[in-house]
């Protein structure tokens, strides 16, 4: 059997998920991580049978056995990781965001293109099955021409000021996610935004300078229109829907829920509270971006979610921020000229 043997720069909390995701695909094997410090992750690196665990990058890049890179450093990093692993002829992961500055991702993804290598963003909620299930009927034409896309995404707590501080903001850090969902599930690029956003959750936030709550619609290539809601904190659990309308009919993502049961009594009914949060809601999806991201290198086919599927998701973000900013719609057209300047 083919393997294809990677390298993971960035061993924090999503690093060390994709290293037990990896782990499970038979066609890899993870033989190095780095990180800036790792004496905490010796016995952990040990238990998890990785050959080299070094501070040090660009022994992975340097490795000639290293097919792929799994960047899941900070986002100030990525882009100049992107370019040096597209340098070593190697295939790239790269979680979200590719870059907090468009022109930089631009400039990254261009070496991606000289270098012939593969790049796919760690958009992860595009191998959802029900996401993938509401895509798939749009494109079967079930529901019809697309009219409305509803997309709601709400965590269960917010993050604490330092890492707002550090996040690029509220759309750059969480609504992106749905940005990219909307392309993907529309099929449709965006071409304007509008963006509505204030502090209700926690006011940490807002004195650190972020949102914590939102609204954003779309306008879509193909004439159709898109609502995007955005909390910090849903009590209840990890809250993501979407649903689709069209002019045959409508199609709905529910929640995922521990069980299906619904207990109906004299008094209440009741059903279980929404997964947690991203991890328990999303894990098949991690499992599957990795999975097809390692197929598709092995093969030598295209990847689910390219270096400009995450190009576009960022523009989207830049012209909500402005538009919250502005108080005004923005075109997407005019983010690449907006950011140069």
């Amino acid at each position: 059997m083919k393997k294809l043997t990677l390298g993971i720069i960035g061993a924090g909390r999503i690093g060390r998920l994709h290293v037990d995701n990896l782990q499970l695909v038979p066609e890899i094997h993870v033989k190095s991580v780095s990180d800036v410090v790792i004496d905490h992750l010796k016995s952990w690196a040990c238990e998890k049978q990785i050959d080299v665990l070094t501070t040090d990058y660009k022994e992975l890049l340097h490795d000639s056995e290293i097919d792929a890179v799994f960047i899941c450093s900070p986002t100030t990093t990525h882009a100049n990781l992107i370019k040096e692993a597209a340098a070593a002829g190697k295939h790239i992961f790269c979680e979200k965001p590719v870059s907090f500055s468009v022109e930089e991702t631009e400039e990254a993804l261009a070496e991606v293109k000289k270098a012939g290598v593969k790049i796919q963003v760690g958009f992860n909620r595009r191998f959802d099955p029900n996401f993938r299930k509401i895509r798939s009927l749009v494109q079967e034409g079930t529901v019809g021409t697309p009219h409305i896309l509803k997309i709601t995404s709400r965590d269960p707590e917010p993050p604490n000021a330092d890492y707002v501080k550090s996040s690029g903001g509220l759309f750059m850090d969480m609504t992106i996610h749905d940005f990219d969902m909307a392309r993907y599930v529309m099929d449709s690029e965006v071409v304007e935004v509008s963006a509505y956003g204030t502090v209700l959750v926690d006011p940490a936030i807002g004195e650190a300078g972020d949102i914590d709550t939102a609204i954003i619609t779309l306008k879509f290539a193909n004439g159709a229109l898109g609502v995007i809601d955005n909390s910090r904190q849903a009590v209840y659990g990890y809250d993501q829907r979407v649903e689709i309308f069209g002019d045959k009919g409508t199609a709905q993502a529910e929640n995922n829920r521990a069980t299906t049961v619904e207990v109906s009594t004299a008094e209440h009914v009741t059903k279980d509270k929404p997964l947690y949060f991203f991890l328990e809601r999303y894990t098949q999806a991690y499992i599957d971006e990795v999975t097809e991201f390692a197929k598709a290198c092995l093969e030598d086919t295209d990847v689910t979610c390219t270096g400009f599927d995450g190009l576009q998701a960022e523009r989207i973000a830049k012209a909500a921020k402005l538009s919250l900013q502005k108080g005004q719609p923005v075109q997407l057209s005019s983010i690449a000229q907006i950011v140069t300047n």
